[in-house]
């Protein structure tokens, strides 16, 4: 990092309070600057005080509540200091993975305990002491109606996203563990939504807590929107890197810019993406104002077509020939995510942004819509199909260009003694095959379907979750059929239609049944009460860009 850099980055995390082992890590994991829900989080944490926390997925409150967590409690006692309660076992491995690398230095012990992982493992580390437990809360409870789990030393409770344990049918579960933690504890509860229940727990679990809410930003007329097309693309983490690579194929940027979190995330992208064969470049606070410099020489000379960069070190670049913006990750701030693409689309020209966002940063995409007044399509990642269609499209159009421009008559004699031989189409076939070969780099076969994730469901404020069951099991009065006038020779997958429909007709993800898609028609049964709202909405609208036919199904 270069001086100037580092001590800003330092500078503002020390001033939350934090300690230099925690300033240390930070350094090292490439973080640049505080996230505003860890702005205001941290101190009152490092003060001791119990904490209301309402901010969404992405918000950066995993570290708000890790950082001082691991500042306060006691390492090495013999019972765990500390019980993180999450809703899912995927949330609970990824907590308990940020708390072991915020708290390497330090030598702490985090132990995951969910449902569908082996007992007796659990036991075992339990037996030989760790500090910070992360749980669902179904296995917490397992652990102590066994005696296995002891919280007498307990001095830290974090139950993160409350909301979705309670949806969940764990209400139950965690008034029985808060039944057995000390009164004496420090208690943090973040959420996405304040509703009745989540007041409650507040109110009967929190010693006078100070409540910390990042609020949905709204437009303060900072200025016009620039002229943008916006996609987003639901990915796991895991299928980024690929989904980002068939994107980037597709869209065939003259010159881009993505963003992620942090320096060192940067770096990765960065050799991941050289080496699947692209021209990119990292640009982040961990380098010199000479480093940069060549970086951006090197964009503006176009022999780099992607810069990977943090937001710090993106500040005040003004790249005339920058045709798209990736958001690798959805930004914490949605002005950050204006800012960011601001940076195409200027003089009246188009651009592109596109952000690769994980199922559960679906609610921060409509923050964004909110701030921005535009609407951001989520749609279908290219399949393997598409990407091998788009490479024969550019074979065709190269086979083409080298007809246009003539100068052909050397070949002649190859053609016509392999005309003796083969026939002429098979000739061209062969031809055409080397040259789709030397065009696209490595092989065709290696690609793997990236799997299609649904949009989550964003509640609204004190709004019940329904039972779980079977999608639309739980409905009263049952289904009614539409039929949907496009099908698989349209391409039109599930999340297709779900998308449509639900973005359209605003209705929920629960109140689509079973979906049939034919060849050239899709049917969908939609919950008997909606059913004539969603028709007329999506007369109106279109189906991965194009009008089709909807009515009511007449066989139904």
């Amino acid at each position: 990092m270069s001086p100037t850099d580092s001590a800003a980055a330092n500078d503002e995390f020390a001033g939350l309070g934090l300690g230099p082992a925690l300033l240390g890590t930070l350094s090292d994991l490439g973080y640049e600057e505080p996230t505003p829900i860890q702005r205001q989080a941290i101190p009152h944490l490092l003060e001791g005080r119990d904490l209301l926390g309402l901010a969404a997925t992405g918000t950066g409150k995993t570290a708000a509540f890790a950082l001082p967590l691991l500042q306060i409690i006691r390492i090495g006692e013999p019972t765990p200091s500390a019980l993180i309660l999450v809703p899912t076992r995927e949330l609970a491995v990824q907590v308990a993975q940020a708390v072991h690398r915020y708290g390497r230095k330090l030598g702490v012990d985090v132990l995951p305990i969910y449902g569908g992982q082996s007992f007796s493992q659990q036991l075992r580390v339990l037996k030989r002491g760790v500090d910070v437990v992360v749980a669902t809360p179904g296995r917490a409870l397992d652990h102590l109606r066994r005696g296995t789990l002891a919280l007498g030393g307990l001095k830290v409770l974090v139950l993160d996203e409350a909301d979705e344990m309670l949806d969940m049918g764990f209400a139950e579960d965690i008034e029985a563990i808060l039944a057995e933690v000390p009164e004496r504890r420090q208690s943090l509860l973040f959420s996405a939504t304040l509703g009745p229940r989540i007041e409650g727990i507040a109110r009967q679990h929190l010693n006078d807590p100070v409540e910390v809410r990042i609020e949905a930003e709204t437009d303060e007329g900072d200025g016009d929107v620039p002229l943008v097309r916006q996609v987003a693309y639901l990915v796991r983490r895991p299928h980024k890197l690929a989904a980002l690579g068939r994107v980037l194929d597709l869209e065939a940027p003259e010159a881009a810019l993505v963003f992620c979190r942090t320096r060192n995330e940067v770096d990765e992208l960065t050799e991941a993406l050289n080496g699947r064969g692209y021209r990119s470049e990292a640009l982040h606070g961990g380098m010199s104002q000479e480093e940069r410099d060549r970086v951006m020489k090197k964009l503006r000379a176009g022999s780099v077509d992607l810069v990977i960069a943090t937001d710090v070190a993106a500040r005040g670049l003004d790249i005339s020939h920058l045709t798209h913006v990736v958001n690798y990750d959805v930004p914490s701030a949605a002005k950050s995510y204006v800012h960011r693409i601001g940076r195409v689309g200027r003089a009246g020209r188009e651009g592109v942004a596109i952000t690769l966002a994980e199922p559960r940063e679906h609610p921060m995409l409509r923050n964004i819509e909110r701030l921005t007044k535009q609407k951001i399509a989520v749609a279908s990642l290219p399949t393997v199909a598409d990407l091998r269609a788009h490479r024969l499209e550019l074979t065709r159009a190269s086979v083409r260009e080298s007809i246009v421009e003539g100068d052909l008559g050397r070949f002649r004699a190859v053609v016509e003694s392999l005309s003796d031989e083969f026939d002429l189409v098979d000739i061209a076939l062969g031809a055409v095959k080397l040259a789709h070969e030397a065009t696209v780099p490595g092989s065709e076969g290696d690609e793997e379907e990236i799997p299609e994730e649904q949009p989550f469901r964003e509640k609204v404020r004190g709004e019940k979750a329904p039972k779980k069951g079977k999608r639309g099991a739980a409905r009263k009065g049952g289904f009614t059929r539409i039929f949907i006038g496009a099908g698989r020779s349209a391409r039109i997958r599930p999340g297709d239609l779900v998308g449509a429909i639900t973005g359209e007709s605003g209705i929920s993800g629960d109140q689509i049944g079973a979906i049939q898609i034919s060849e050239r028609f899709s049917i969908v049964e939609i919950s008997d009460e909606v059913a004539e709202r969603v028709v007329q909405s999506m007369r109106a609208a279109k189906v991965k860009g194009k009008k089709v036919k909807v009515d009511m199904d007449r066989g139904r």
